[in-house]
């Protein structure tokens, strides 16, 4: 990426992402961040590495876009997760409403792509973050782990086309299959669950496989397939034997952890085109 770019805003959500990116930003010369942080999600260490951080309530869509104009920022990225439940919990402030007033249909592709709108209106672009973390998203070839048997390789295939439908649905982006059966599709409770309910239907032997694609035009400004130690502890809890992520197209956070992990989980993470 080029280092050119002189200030970028980041609307972080939870976990290790935006903090991630934030490093990723510095390495290559972006001279002036600012982040949009939520109360109760987004990880307060972010402060330490940005130049400015505002602090909002889910929903507040207003002051999240004048934290933005009010400091000159042009282009800004979305990292990190809501808690699925803060979609239907928040209290928007009136353009916030107007905003979820005009959709028919609310999923995180609609609401996070009026938002991108939104901020166009007032001179912000929401760009992809992935010319930033492409080094955290493993290629063909990847793999972790122990090598898969002969039906775990065709559970990955199999898997992978019923989550590529399952995922044109807008239902969500994993399931959970174990020879040949399906066992678990994710919906609106999230990856981690989604592993935690199919592993448990797998039986006492375990040895589920998950498979996590994206979508057909998958909008990669908002929404990062990404995995991380926190999934990987789910699988090793929930006995999950393999994690399959779609080549080049999903970020894997803290290698060197999910790598421990999963020698000591037994777990195989690899990649498939």
């Amino acid at each position: 990426m080029s280092s050119n770019v002189e200030s970028i805003g980041i609307i972080a959500g939870s976990r290790s992402l935006p903090l991630l990116f934030a490093r990723q930003a510095r390495t290559v010369g972006v001279k002036h961040l600012v982040a949009v942080a939520f109360e109760g999600e987004t990880d307060p260490a972010i402060a330490a590495l940005v130049d400015e951080v505002v602090w909002v309530k889910v929903g507040q869509l207003a002051k999240m876009i004048s934290a933005f104009t009010d400091r000159g920022v042009k282009q800004c990225v979305m990292l990190g997760q809501l808690a699925p439940k803060n979609l239907y919990n928040v209290r928007p402030d009136l353009r916030g409403m107007a905003v979820l007033f005009k959709l028919k249909v609310r999923n995180a592709h609609t609401i996070f792509g009026a938002i991108a709108t939104e901020l166009k209106k007032d001179g912000v672009e929401l760009i992809e973050a992935t010319p930033w973390l492409q080094p955290l998203m493993p290629d063909a070839g990847f793999h972790l782990g122990r090598a898969l048997s002969a039906t775990q390789r065709e559970d990955v295939a199999f898997g992978f086309g019923i989550a590529k439908e399952v995922s044109r649905l807008e239902i969500g982006q994993l399931v959970i299959v174990k020879e040949g059966t399906v066992l678990a599709v994710e919906g609106f409770e999230g990856t981690d669950k989604c592993l935690a309910r199919g592993g448990e239907l797998a039986g006492k032997d375990g040895g589920a496989v998950a498979v996590k694609v994206t979508k057909l035009n998958h909008d990669m400004r908002f929404d990062v397939p990404c995995l991380g130690p926190q999934t990987l502890e789910t699988c090793a809890q929930s006995g999950v034997a393999v994690l399959a992520l779609e080549a080049g197209k999903t970020l894997l956070l803290e290698k060197e952890a999910c790598a421990a992990l999963a020698d000591r989980g037994s777990i195989s993470i690899t990649t498939f085109v």
